[in-house]
């Protein structure tokens, strides 16, 4: 048990405002893939029904057409963000006809890479610019990487908690404050993000199709007719057959400034690959027209390429990249993105994950966060992998600061802790953090008791494949989620999917007149000169 973790709690129940130092905000993203009731990829555009999906809030697609992405609002209370997130699931059925959403992580049936259509968000130039970057991802990576599925949450802590920090540590609250403590959090959460993919990997199985898209020498077992897995895996998806890309692991991107962050993201952005020039940018066909293959030849096309499993993040204004919105203002919120689709859910979440989620990000912010240099970065990063591959292995045992420890006792530790960050944070409102501590600690002690170790069971009891267990959920939840709305109302989506169309048209209209290598450039050369300030 930490003492400064407990003291620092005690303050902040011991404040005036505690009530409001609780009320963290959080907003959810999901994505999943549309399919046909064969389980192979919906060959279908996005329903227009629904809207834009370039201008949407709320409802849009990710890399593929198919791969739908549901956003919902900033809310501090959990039920509320589910049933926000439900009512866009719901919505969205309607317009889907005979297809289904995709509940695992990993997709199923994937046949030639041509069926994998790149997202479409019509004739503006950033909507262009928008798929074109998908196509240069495509000509990178290959397309069958980019259409794993997963969700985001997104997280920030109220003024009122930073108030109560800054006045623990005799500090003025300001954005450097704010992006200090956010840095501080994410260097933690490096240090210990193992346990999301321990306890809410839910991608130990693939189906065989996907293989042939992926380079890997991951040793995979047979299950049944056409389902592969790994014995202890966790989170295939975040491993060397998902979301990862080894072209750049020499950027050497730490958490120890926000400065320093920028710096080598910008740097990423403005330097030449000689793997990717090799793909060219674009070339000219017989009529005069361009054809373009990649934004351009760095070794990232823009910010947004660059894979993390956590992203400190500020709203953008219009026409501002990532990194120039967090110079503007700070960090606002973070994002983690090692979260797999939580097949037992309809939406791909539960409320007890977000409590989850929310205790292990307090505890993140609240413990000491000493600064990791690249050399100890890695070590966190392979401790992150091992639990990919091997995280239901009880004899497992990671890196702590040069030392082999085993997995249950260093969760043992962490729990400890959580317990008492779910004590603050239930007050006198309730038992609902310390309760989801106790319901998730007879994890530590069966690792089969997992998400990934629930799926895998399932699997072998039934000996069923993936591809039948994920049509019988992704069969269930369609019928589950035909209900009526429960916080949207049927007006709200009305006047999102207008609202998306009448700002698209508007983007369409007024790019008519310039090109779209006018603004290509004029966007690239605003980043220069952001980067040339900054250096």
């Amino acid at each position: 048990m930490q003492t400064s973790l407990l003291k620092t709690l005690d303050a902040l129940a011991s404040r005036q405002d505690a009530n409001a130092v609780r009320l963290l905000q959080r907003g959810i993203e999901r994505e999943c893939l549309r399919i046909t009731e064969t389980g192979h990829l919906a060959a279908t555009p996005h329903p227009p029904e629904l809207g834009k999906t370039l201008t949407h809030p709320h409802i849009t697609t990710d890399y593929a057409e198919m791969l739908l992405e549901f956003i919902t609002p900033v809310a501090t209370d959990i039920q509320v963000t589910l049933d926000q997130l439900s009512d866009i699931h719901s919505y969205t059925y309607r317009y889907m006809g005979d297809e289904l959403m995709w509940p695992l992580s990993m997709p199923c049936v994937v046949g030639d890479a041509s069926d994998i259509q790149i997202a479409q968000y019509g004739d503006s130039h950033s909507g262009r610019m928008k798929t074109l970057y998908r196509e240069g991802l495509t000509r990178r990576y290959g397309g069958a990487m980019q259409i794993i599925a997963g969700v985001h949450y997104n997280f920030s802590v109220p003024d009122a908690m930073w108030q109560a920090l800054a006045a623990d540590q005799q500090r003025q609250v300001d954005a450097e404050f704010v992006s200090e403590q956010y840095f501080g959090m994410i260097r933690n959460y490096k240090r210990v993000c193992w346990i999301i993919p321990y306890l809410f990997g839910a991608s130990p199985a693939l189906c065989q199709s996907f293989l042939k898209h992926t380079d890997t020498d991951i040793e995979l077992k047979p299950l049944g007719k056409g389902t592969v897995y790994r014995e202890y895996g966790t989170s295939l998806r975040m491993s060397d057959l998902g979301y990862t890309n080894k072209e750049q692991a020499d950027l050497q991107v730490t958490y120890n400034s926000l400065c320093d962050y920028v710096q080598r993201l910008r740097r990423a952005i403005t330097t030449p690959s000689q793997r990717f020039s090799a793909i060219g940018v674009k070339t000219e066909q017989a009529d005069g027209s361009i054809d373009y293959q990649q934004l351009n030849t760095n070794i990232l096309q823009i910010e947004n390429e660059f894979y993390s499993p956590i992203r400190p993040k500020r709203v953008a204004k219009n026409g501002e990249t990532p990194t120039q919105a967090l110079e503007r203002g700070g960090v606002e919120y973070i994002e983690v993105r090692a979260l797999d689709v939580n097949p037992f859910s309809p939406v791909g979440i539960t409320a007890e994950q977000i409590r989850m989620l929310d205790l292990v990000l307090l505890y993140c912010l609240l413990t000491e966060s000493p600064e990791l240099d690249w050399d100890r970065q890695l070590v966190t990063e392979r401790n992150f992998t091992k639990v990919v591959l091997d995280g239901r292995n009880p004899r497992l045992t990671l890196d702590d600061n040069g030392y082999d420890r085993p997995i249950a006792d260093w969760l043992e530790a962490i729990f400890a802790d959580l317990q008492q960050i779910a004590k603050f944070l239930d007050g006198d409102a309730g038992s609902a953090y310390q309760q989801t501590v106790s319901e998730h600690y007879p994890m530590v002690l069966n690792p089969e008791l997992t998400l990934s170790g629930q799926l895998l069971s399932i699997l072998r009891d039934e000996n069923v494949d993936n591809s039948r267990l994920g049509m019988r959920l992704a069969k269930a939840y369609r019928t589950e989620l035909s209900q009526p709305l429960r916080y949207f109302s049927e007006a709200d989506f009305v006047a999102w999917r207008d609202a998306s169309i009448a700002e698209q048209q508007q983007r369409e209209q007024q790019d008519a007149n310039t090109s779209f290598a006018a603004y290509l450039d004029a966007y690239f050369a605003k980043a220069a000169e952001a980067g040339q300030r900054g250096s």
